[in-house]
């Protein structure tokens, strides 16, 4: 079997012997079929990814009753740094404002499969730190534009 990770299989050997792959699916939890000309996949059981949906489902619920009960979020954004190191160069607002951009976030992942909110948020956040952490950038940040500068380029 020629694969990079051992829950790896390529595309090519799961069509020809779909059934074994299949197996080692259950077996696993998930394989990575990976492919030459396309992004890779995963070959999923479906009881374990409804396992999954419901866990982030959960965990989504808890934050957002943490914030209802806690209008400042005040737990999970003492937690923040842990998660994020770099939120450190965020003011104390800025940093509640993540938190709940964050949660809201990840309540849409889980209730409306929107995953790449939760991706968008963090990056945007993430560069906000990124800018304030050197004071030449963010000094040159806070002047004043004007004109089209041509497309953004995204850091993740």
């Amino acid at each position: 079997m020629s694969t990079c990770h051992a829950d790896a299989v390529t595309f090519s050997e799961l069509s020809r012997n779909p059934r074994s792959v299949a197996e080692r699916a259950a077996r696993l939890g998930r394989v990575r079929v990976t492919h030459r000309d396309a992004p890779d996949f995963y070959l999923t059981a479906a009881d374990r990814e409804e396992e999954r949906e419901q866990t982030l489902a959960t965990a989504s619920r808890l934050f957002l009753a943490l914030i209802k009960h806690d209008p400042t979020a005040r737990a999970l954004v003492i937690a923040m740094p842990e998660v994020f190191p770099w939120v450190r160069h965020l003011s104390s607002d800025e940093l509640r404002a993540f938190t709940l951009e964050l949660v809201e976030a990840l309540s849409d992942a889980a209730e409306l499969d929107v995953d790449a909110t939760t991706r968008e948020v963090v990056a945007g956040w993430r560069a906000t730190a990124r800018i304030k952490a050197d004071p030449a950038h963010h000094a040159e940040a806070r002047k004043p534009t004007s004109g089209d500068f041509g497309p953004v380029q995204i850091f993740t």
